[in-house]
């Protein structure tokens, strides 16, 4: 659900002409070279899109699960197969002809709440990192709780400046794909988890900065470019007072 469209809407772009993808997600389209079988299979027996967005949640929750048990070579299967359900929604509804404005709401749902079972495992498996039981008030379960929070915000910027008319932005630097990516390497090395959920968060602000940033260019030259109305009609009568300076006969 990226610059080449995930959602299932009748755009066929989410990267402006003349931008570049920038970070992980720049290898979007090699991924979705990858599941071509997929998708021709799925449009020949006529799967839903949003099948695959479910697929892709419930590969989350998976993943969500392997992380809180610190099996991170599990966690990182189930996050690829989390990101190709994003991919498959978008890419099965456009060769399908079935893009419609409601699968954007249904990829939006889709890719939040597959954001929060992420982070949630995560959560867990921080809790443990304290000795045994789990210790939810400790210093590395708030990290994960900061960093779940500043990973929504380039999202909250995206869906509002495309509220307003802008292309819905997607990608890094620190975008969907490498917040999986994050999530999986402090599985595997929670000695560096402060580290990077740190990094996690500041990518995220300077994500949602930069995304804000094009928006407001990209809106600022939509306004630009509007024809301005030179003469404006009068449609209804207006009544002009006589004022009489003179004496009267």
């Amino acid at each position: 659900m990226n610059t080449y469209v995930t959602s299932h809407t009748t755009s066929t772009s989410t990267t402006p002409q003349g931008a570049r993808a920038t970070g992980l997600y720049a290898l979007k389209p090699w991924f979705t070279r990858r599941l071509t079988v997929i998708v021709n299979a799925a449009v020949a027996r006529r799967v839903s899109p949003d099948a695959f967005t479910a697929a892709g949640v419930v590969a989350a929750g998976a993943a969500g699960v392997a992380v809180a048990f610190g099996c991170w070579p599990l966690a990182a299967v189930f996050m690829v197969l989390r990101l190709a359900g994003a991919n498959l929604d978008g890419a099965v509804a456009r060769a399908r002809g079935v893009s419609r404005p409601w699968g954007f709401v249904v990829n939006e749902i889709g890719d939040r709440t597959a954001d929060l079972l992420a982070f949630g495992g995560l959560a867990v498996w921080a809790a443990q990192q304290r000795g045994p039981g789990l210790h939810w008030l400790s210093w590395p379960v708030l990290q994960v709780l900061v960093a779940a929070l500043a990973a929504t915000l380039p999202t909250f910027a995206s869906l509002a400046a495309a509220g307003a008319g802008a292309t819905r932005r997607n990608g890094g630097p620190l975008g969907k794909t490498e917040r999986c990516l994050f999530v999986v390497l402090a599985t595997a090395f929670p000695v560096i988890m402060p580290f990077l959920l740190g990094q996690l968060v500041n990518g995220s602000l300077i994500t949602t900065v930069l995304r804000l940033r094009a928006a407001h260019r990209e809106l600022k030259a939509q306004r630009a470019s509007e024809p301005i109305a030179d003469v404006v009609s009068i449609t209804t009568p207006v009544t002009v007072p006589l004022q009489l300076t003179g004496a009267v006969a």
